[in-house]
């Protein structure tokens, strides 16, 4: 007979014709315990989250679709990233005449809404109702104006938003995905677009840009673990550049979005 901390059970050894009293280890009974505790009624309806979903569709259909900056909320003004951020947002309004979509939260989203707004161009935003810096006791933008912006409870929904700002209906939209230097929240949605742009899941009709802004090498690294995975297999050979551009500075970003959208006399199509 084998005795442990927990509960009593029998356990039946058919092969040995013998039984044995066995005490269960009371981490196992605890876990037993929450696992009946999680009922299915105590779960988010899928309506719930369903019409937070078309709310954010509503408002993009309101407000055009056009670039999506993802971003740090913890990168504070007088940082460098937030002076580039935003002077990178008031170039690319002007140059792509578009709507500019974020989390519409601190940081670098908001300098991204600062900039889009010197340019005069429409700005819209997505914020979810807890970030990870600064803004954390009001579901309220300090002053964007209530139609422009939508307080999101569930991150799936936000993130169908985000993705939604950026596709391309017809060649004559211009949208872009820009990343901007950021932490876990940044990166789970860059993952995420990467991954449907691979799939080709994106559900847009024309290419849509992706720039990742590696000011002063913020990137790098994990640039160079992309490159570990496609040296062990994880990822095809080329497949990460492909998907984006890398851009060290504003004035390659730039470069690159006239190139793309052939603003510049260039031969590429977008």
């Amino acid at each position: 007979m084998a005795v442990f901390g927990g509960s009593w059970c029998i356990w039946g050894n058919f092969r040995f014709n013998e039984v044995r009293l066995l005490k269960l280890p009371a981490a196992a009974a605890r876990v037993r315990s929450t696992v009946v505790s999680c009922r299915s009624d105590e779960r988010t309806s899928p309506a719930q989250v369903k019409l937070e979903i078309e709310q954010c569709y509503k408002l993009i259909n309101r407000l055009g679709r056009g670039v999506v900056y993802l971003g740090s909320s913890r990168i504070e003004p007088g940082h460098s990233h937030y002076s580039q951020t935003q002077e990178l947002a008031k170039e690319i309004a002007n140059l792509l005449n578009c709507t500019s979509w974020s989390g519409a939260g601190p940081g670098l989203m908001d300098a991204a809404t600062k900039g889009a707004l010197e340019a005069g161009k429409p700005v819209g935003g997505l914020k979810i109702e807890k970030e990870a810096g600064q803004w954390t006791r009001t579901n309220h933008h300090p002053y964007l104006p209530a139609e422009s912006y939508l307080t999101c409870r569930f991150f799936s929904a936000r993130k169908h938003g985000l993705v939604d700002a950026v596709v391309r209906s017809s060649a004559s939209e211009k949208t872009a995905v820009v990343a901007l230097p950021g932490g876990f929240g940044t990166l789970d949605e860059v993952f995420e677009i990467l991954t449907l742009i691979q799939l080709e899941r994106l559900d847009s009709r024309h290419p849509v840009p992706f720039l990742l802004m590696n000011y002063d090498s913020f990137y790098t690294k994990m640039l160079s673990f992309l490159d570990d995975c496609e040296s062990w297999g994880t990822l095809s050979k080329g497949e990460v550049a492909s998907m984006w551009s890398v851009c060290n500075n504003n004035l390659e970003a730039l470069s690159y979005l006239k190139q793309f959208y052939n603003l510049s006399g260039s031969s590429r199509e977008g």
